[in-house]
């Protein structure tokens, strides 16, 4: 399984801790956010694919929560370079970094996944 970002919102350090240290030892990228206002605003940004909160965190904003979930505007589209950059960045974390099998993937020469992470700033 390819690993996931996960934002936690979590009060309890030491429950944060061990959810973050769980997630981690599976594989996956797990980061904490320090407060609900902070978990809002990293909503807001791409490139989380779940998020695990704890519900009865004191200065939650829930509102401010499922708008960043589901804006009532769309966002505007993302140009076709950030596109092409936020996917072949996906499939290099999916492959661990493999380039070859990447450009399988994404059914492209090596040579030509190569410039792309060059033209990208993909380099690990």
């Amino acid at each position: 399984m390819a690993p996931i970002h996960v934002l936690v919102l979590e009060r309890d350090p030491d429950r944060r801790e061990r959810i973050l240290g769980l997630l981690r030892g599976a594989g996956h990228h797990a980061v904490a956010a320090p407060d609900g206002e902070a978990t809002a605003e990293a909503l807001s940004l791409p490139g989380f694919d779940t998020l695990m909160l704890d519900l009865g965190w004191p200065d939650l904003d829930v509102a401010r929560l499922r708008e960043a979930l589901a804006p009532e505007k769309p966002a505007e589209p993302e140009s076709l370079d950030h596109a092409e950059r936020r996917h072949i960045a996906s499939v290099l974390r999916h492959t661990g970094g493999n380039k070859r099998r990447a450009a399988q993937l994404l059914g492209i020469s090596r040579s030509t996944l190569l410039h792309k992470v060059r033209k990208y700033g993909l380099n690990d």
